[in-house]
């Protein structure tokens, strides 16, 4: 029969263009590949070329054992590798790279040009493909060891292109899984230069060494050592330190067999320990090494091969949990028992040797379980998060001392359930008249009144949407007032945190600080917005940078609004700050000229209302 079917056997260029959409999703991937194959030949230097985000340019140049003639050739083949040669080697993975489809897939969506030479030849060789399709094939001038140039990512995919982020954005994808590589690597010497200027250089050391020389050396003083050896498994790296961890998640490493994972059980293992140590909202951070029998563990359980799979889980968790508390308790970073403080024996008797008195039993004769008390309205329907009884209700003006205390929980007061959305605060007659009174809550709410009812204001929400505001308006202005600082202060970053600043540079400028360069991955504070109180001007940087990196990963907002909403995040005051009366009309009178103030930057409600009718109905 000569009737052919619908099913068809794919081209090479679309198998692996195929391939590519499993393995290689934006630059960062394709410089994973690049350095796992420059550490699995061996190299005791590694040399890193980036240019406009990946997109341009990257390049890994090594001094590892080279390719001859047929293997550079082969490498470009699917399913080629040297590093596994029959089913059951997938068991005992110790090497990177070894689903041989990276360099193939690679080849597939780019221009690369490959040049390798090893200590046995005489002349390198070079090869130059463009979409999987070899051009140039050839000898050449080259030192022992491999150079990758892959040039013009996804050319001939231009739908994948269109997704790609911009170029400060691909760049601290690519600086992240730099730093993934170089960190368990500290025994070889990383350069790693983008658009011409260098970002690293790792010489060869310790992994210590190597945190601080990624992180800035604050991290000196931050880290606390952790080790434990088993039958099942070695433990090794650094905790840091419960006060020095941030509102963001971006160091948190797990090593296993030097190869960076993310595993969500070991994780929770860590976070259990650090439990009641971290202020609100921040996590912990870690560099820790896992070192288990390759047999022990699945590494193919995902084609970007950061998922594994341990066969002893659950001893791994317990083991690790052992270990990380005995660093925290070691270094005396665990909450312990103050027994010059402690009161629970108080009340033994004086005299042990005077027999025990008989414990007295009293009985309220005039209770009666059977009788039906009455609920108040807060009871019965209120959706308060906390009740309480009548004769205690002096208690909710007393002051408070709480820092946004269940801040990330999306309900509010949710006295009466109705679409404000459009509707002003206030009355044209009572903003005329200033008819309406404020009396702070707790030091978190400000209690108001307008024509429908009693209001009830959050006023850490309502501050951070003014400030919100006001950031924005800097933005379509151009510019903001600043004040000088009297002495200026010098603040060193991560050498992400500083391309993300670079790119943030003029926005923070539109905002009234003033800033420039001062050395590597520094930066000096010369001035800070005049109407801004916060005293610590690194302090702020900082936190403003962890905060918008956490924003943009969390939202497809704008820059500048990721920006004007960190900052009025940090900014805004704190629950519990008490505030005089001229202080809650002033806050309240500039959250009525705000564009929707309804809701916070993040969406949370501001304010609730109690209606009258619900009042004269409880108490009329």
């Amino acid at each position: 029969m000569n009737q052919k079917g619908k099913i068809k056997l794919l081209s090479p260029q679309v198998a692996n263009q195929i391939a590519a959409g499993e393995v290689i999703q934006r630059p960062a991937n394709v410089l994973k590949e690049l350095l796992e194959n420059s550490v699995d030949a061996g190299a005791q230097h590694i040399h890193v070329h980036l240019k406009e985000g990946g997109k341009t340019l990257i390049q890994v140049i090594d001094d590892g054992t080279g390719m001859n003639e047929f293997d550079a050739l082969a490498c470009f083949e699917r399913h080629a590798t040297s590093k596994i040669s029959k089913a059951e080697d997938l068991f005992h993975i110790a090497t990177k790279g070894f689903r041989g489809e990276a360099m193939a897939s690679v080849a597939s969506i780019a221009h690369v040009e490959l040049k390798t030479r090893t200590k046995e030849d005489e002349l390198g060789h070079r090869i130059l493909l463009e979409g999987g399709t070899v051009l140039l094939q050839e000898h050449c001038q080259q030192a022992i060891g491999t150079s990758v140039a892959v040039k013009n990512l996804f050319y001939n995919v231009p739908a994948r292109r269109k997704f790609l982020k911009s170029d400060a954005v691909e760049t601290k994808h690519l600086l992240e899984e730099f730093n993934r590589v170089a960190l368990i690597h500290p025994e070889i010497h990383f350069v790693l230069q983008q658009d011409e200027e260098e970002s690293y250089n790792l010489p060869i050391g310790n992994f210590k060494q190597r945190i601080i020389g990624i992180f800035g050396k604050t991290y000196r003083e931050k880290l606390v050592p952790i080790a434990e050896k088993t039958d099942i498994i070695n433990i090794s790296g650094f905790i840091l330190k419960p006060e020095f961890c941030k509102k963001s998640r971006g160091e948190q490493f797990f090593f296993a067999n030097d190869r960076f994972i993310k595993h969500g059980y070991l994780h929770h293992a860590i976070a259990n320990c650090y439990e009641d140590l971290l202020a609100t909202g921040a996590y912990p951070s870690y560099f820790i090494q896992l070192e288990v029998e390759p047999k022990e563990i699945d590494v193919n359980i995902h084609p970007t091969k950061v998922e594994v799979k341990f066969t002893e889980e659950r001893s791994i968790y317990a083991i690790l949990t052992a270990a990380v508390r005995k660093a925290l308790n070691q270094y005396h970073l665990a909450p312990t028992l103050d027994f010059d403080q402690e009161n629970s024996f108080d009340h033994l008797p004086t005299n042990p040797s005077a027999p025990p008195k008989e414990p007295e039993i009293k009985v309220d004769k005039s209770f009666n379980p059977f009788k039906t008390q009455e609920k108040s309205h807060w009871e019965k329907g209120g959706n308060l998060r906390s009740q309480r009884s009548s004769n205690g209700w002096e208690q909710l003006y007393q002051s408070s001392n709480l820092e946004e205390e269940e801040e990330n929980d999306s309900s509010a007061f949710i006295v009466e359930e109705e679409n404000t959305a459009q509707e002003p605060l206030f009355t044209a007659d009572q903003v005329a008249t200033k008819s309406h009174f404020f009396q702070q809550l707790k030091g978190r709410f400000i209690l108001t009144e307008n024509e429908k009812g009693l209001l009830i204001i959050n006023q850490r929400r309502a501050h951070e949407r003014v400030l919100f505001d006001h950031f924005i308006r800097s933005f379509g202005q151009q510019q903001n007032s600043s004040q000088q600082l009297l002495f200026p202060e010098a603040v060193e970053l991560s050498a992400k945190d500083f391309t993300v600043l670079k790119h943030l540079q003029s926005e923070f400028e539109c905002l009234g600080f003033r800033m420039h360069e001062f050395g590597k991955h520094t930066i000096q504070i010369t001035a800070v917005p005049a109407d801004l109180t916060e005293a610590d001007a690194k302090s702020l940087l900082e936190e403003v940078l962890e905060q918008y990196q956490e924003e943009e990963k969390s939202n497809q907002s704008s820059i500048r609004e990721n920006l004007a909403k960190s900052l009025a995040q940090k900014l805004a005051i704190r629950q519990g700050h008490q505030l005089v009366y001229e202080e809650m009309e002033n806050l309240v009178g500039q959250l009525m000229n705000c564009e929707n103030p309804h809701s916070s930057p993040s969406g949370k409600p501001i304010f609730s209302t109690y209606p009258f009718n619900l009042i004269e109905k409880q108490l009329g």
